[in-house]
């Protein structure tokens, strides 16, 4: 059990974590059985239960030293394409304002409809 211990120390050699939102993206440096580099690249999202509890779901990627300078190049062009097409606002946030504001006008619609009633009794009848 103490060798796998050191083993699973020796693999991890540098780590960087992004936390973003409900996403946290972790980008350890791991050794290989002949001591050489490589990158793993995780993506964990918490998904919530209506119960309160919570599970992490999990996407890897492996990344070796060969294909650095063209996974460079092409995470570069495909992220200044969508930065050139799209701009850098995030479009899901502005979304979120305008179905919010969506959601106030239609309550404020809804309050106004029912002050407006007028309260009968039925002894008017």
């Amino acid at each position: 059990m103490a060798e796998r211990a050191e083993r699973v120390e020796q693999e991890e050699i540098f780590s960087q974590v992004l936390r973003a939102g409900r996403r946290t993206y972790f980008f350890d440096v791991r050794a290989t059985k002949a001591d050489d580099y490589y990158l793993t690249v995780t993506e964990s999202k918490k998904f919530t239960h209506d119960d309160g509890s919570f599970h992490y779901q999990k996407h890897k990627i492996y990344l070796y030293k060969e294909d650095f300078t063209d996974f460079k190049e092409m995470l570069g062009k495909a992220t200044d394409y969508i930065l050139n097409e799209k701009g850098s606002e995030v479009i899901s946030e502005r979304h979120q304002k305008d179905f919010k504001k969506e959601e106030e006008t239609a309550t404020e619609s809804n309050t106004k409809t029912t002050e407006s009633f007028t309260d009968v009794s039925f002894d008017d009848i």
